[in-house]
């Protein structure tokens, strides 16, 4: 179990990228893909040499709609994973896509060194899991669960509302002894927000960056592109892409993406055009 470097998700500077490893049957865009073990740590190498900082295995859908899946099967899901990509890549930073502390926990011993929590630490022990291990966490929002988030999408101000609750969700991890420079934060793109939400939250990002955190953004393939676009979900990297722009403008984000080789080329020409 190592402790987490955040200095090195951003060493090769903002945005950095998160690749997404879904282990799972019903994932809504690879689910079935990379369920085999072969097949997912392969993955996870590839993402690494395509400019990935950080592979995020998750064995749970978290869909809209999605069934929950039992702990245990989940840690067998994504802990032969981890600690496969943690032999064979060890510079790497591997996260587990977890809501349970004690897949939490078996991930943080196989390798993993950040939990990306849904439900930003809805189970009190798993901010004491990750602290305890010296590891880093995923704050995100999200209204109500997986089952239910899609049924009510109404704020009176989404942005101040989902920065309230990332901010309560942060003094709570520093309460129980995370420090400041291992949390991140999640605005919960797609996760209980209609399509107005959502682009309201992407136009403040900015807003959410000034809490003093740093940020995770996840928009790759959601279904707001297909609101917008008409497309299907294997055809949104274009929106995906475009959706990565006000990250753009904030010091500390990681974008979390399916696609890692064309995230990284549009991050190195919209960085260097910005930089000129």
């Amino acid at each position: 179990m190592g402790g987490f470097e955040p200095q090195r998700v951003f060493a090769g500077g903002s945005p950095a990228i998160m690749g997404i490893l879904n282990v799972t049957p019903d994932s809504f865009s690879d689910g079935g893909l990379f369920l085999e073990h072969q097949a997912a740590v392969a993955r996870g190498l590839e993402m690494l040499a395509e400019g990935a900082v950080i592979v995020d295995v998750g064995g749970e859908s978290t869909r809209p709609g999605a069934a929950p899946v039992p702990a245990d099967e989940e840690a067998a899901r994504v802990v032969p994973v981890l600690a496969a990509l943690a032999q064979k890549a060890p510079q790497a930073v591997l996260s587990v896509d977890t809501s349970k502390p004690d897949v939490a926990e078996k991930a943080l011993a196989a390798g993993a060194q950040l939990v990306n929590d849904v439900t930003a630490g809805g189970d009190p022990r798993m901010l004491e899991v990750v602290a305890e291990a010296g590891a880093g966490i995923v704050l995100m929002h999200m209204r109500g669960t997986p089952q239910t988030m899609q049924q009510d999408t109404r704020y009176t101000h989404v942005v101040a509302e989902v920065a309230e609750f990332l901010a309560a969700r942060a003094d709570a991890a520093l309460a129980a002894g995370v420090p400041k420079e291992r949390i991140f934060l999640d605005p919960g793109i797609g996760f209980g927000k209609d399509l107005e939400g959502n682009l309201a939250l992407l136009r403040a990002l900015a807003h959410l960056a000034a809490l003093g955190f740093a940020l995770v953004l996840g928009v790759s393939r959601k279904s707001f592109i297909g609101q917008l676009t008409g497309a299907a979900v294997g055809e949104r990297l274009p929106g995906s892409l475009a959706a990565l722009l006000p990250a753009l403008g904030c010091p500390q984000v990681v974008v979390r993406v399916h696609d890692v080789a064309a995230t990284k080329q549009f991050l190195q020409v919209a960085r260097a055009v910005r930089a000129a």
